[in-house]
């Protein structure tokens, strides 16, 4: 056999020698027991020291190893984190709110505008308390969304140190809210508005979908306000054509006073134009006796009978003209001749 005192221990053997040196015992050699063979080998102090050592060396360096390989995984962990978040970032998280409506792109802008200025992020909250949370703000733009290439117009709200906000699929830790709004104009008065929401935690870059709460409750108050600005359209409409016909009246009113007087002054220059015609008329064929008076003649003769003196500036009607004498007709009715030199005109 050879020197025993060169064999390796093992198992027990180890564990006794190394108990002895860690108890410190006084003793300068020992006895330990070769397997099951009864053997036992005499081992110094000194002799265990160097075993202890050789195999404290080994520990030592499995422990090395044991650390470095702990190390390197812990080292890895962050990438395989990143690379994990920026996958699930990637990934589509919500299908979506869509809703098609009836309006003008004019008045859906108008509405949505309100929604991106409101400062709430409607449909979650943070506190079971204050079930409103407000402080959110319109941004041109987040990475929390992928570049949207289709059409529409793009807006977004964001609200960030959100804790574990409601209706946000296992939602977490703090982190950031953003909704996103694509308005579509389809033409004839109508519009489409799609409404994303997402949380994703700041520490993980973990993202959550809503579970499409917040994106209805957003879309109510997108349609409250929309269906306010309709309403005050049509009553300004409705007002604007009652100021309209009551214009109308109005102006119809005064062109009918307008033409009754037109017509009435028209009626008036006529019947002063009759007047007047028949002024002239009558000094055509009216003529009056001269002074100090006449003798109504039954014929044209000087020799004729006299039917009626008639006083000075009494008015006559001719009847007939001849060139010395005119057939003449009194007030009363009577008629008779007078000599042309014995008339004259009515003033």
């Amino acid at each position: 056999m050879q020197n025993p005192r060169l064999r390796p221990l093992r198992g027990r053997e180890r564990k006794k020698v190394l108990l002895c040196l860690l108890r410190g015992v006084e003793r300068n050699e020992f006895y330990v027991r070769i397997g099951g063979s009864g053997w036992r080998m005499h081992v110094t102090r000194g002799e265990m020291r160097k075993v202890a050592f050789a195999n404290a060396t080994w520990v030592f360096q499995i422990h090395f190893i044991v650390v470095r390989f702990v190390f390197l995984l812990l080292a890895c962990l962050p990438m395989g984190s990143e690379f994990a978040a920026r996958g699930a970032k990637d990934q589509v998280v919500s299908p979506g709110f869509v809703k098609e409506f009836e309006a003008t792109q004019e008045d859906a802008l108008r509405a949505l505008h309100e929604v991106l200025e409101d400062q709430v992020i409607h449909g979650t909250y943070i506190f079971d308390k204050q079930t409103t949370l407000t402080g959110a703000v319109q941004v041109e733009s987040t990475p929390l969304f992928e570049p949207w290439k289709g059409p529409g117009q793009v807006f977004y709200k964001i609200r960030k140190d959100a804790i574990a906000p409601r209706h946000f699929l296992d939602s977490a830790d703090q982190g950031t809210i953003a909704v996103r709004y694509i308005l579509t104009d389809l033409n004839f008065g109508r519009a489409r508005l799609r409404i994303d929401a997402v949380y994703v935690e700041a520490a993980h870059k973990t993202p959550h979908p809503s579970d499409l709460t917040v994106e209805a409750s957003e879309y109510k108050v997108f349609q409250d306000n929309l269906q306010a600005i309709q309403f005050a359209e049509q009553e300004a409409a409705d007002a604007k054509r009652r100021r309209d016909s009551a214009e109308l009246v109005q102006q119809t009113q005064t062109r009918q006073r307008e033409d009754e007087t037109t017509r009435l002054a028209n009626a008036q220059s006529s019947a002063k134009d009759l007047q007047e015609r028949v002024t002239a008329l009558r000094h055509e064929v009216e003529r009056r006796v001269k002074s100090p008076g006449a003798d109504l003649k039954s014929a044209p003769f000087r020799a004729a009978a006299n039917v009626k003196p008639l006083a000075a500036y009494t008015e006559v009607v001719i009847v007939i003209l001849t060139p010395h004498w005119f057939g003449v007709e009194t007030p009363e009715g009577q008629r008779g001749w007078l000599p042309a030199e014995e008339l004259e005109n009515l003033p």
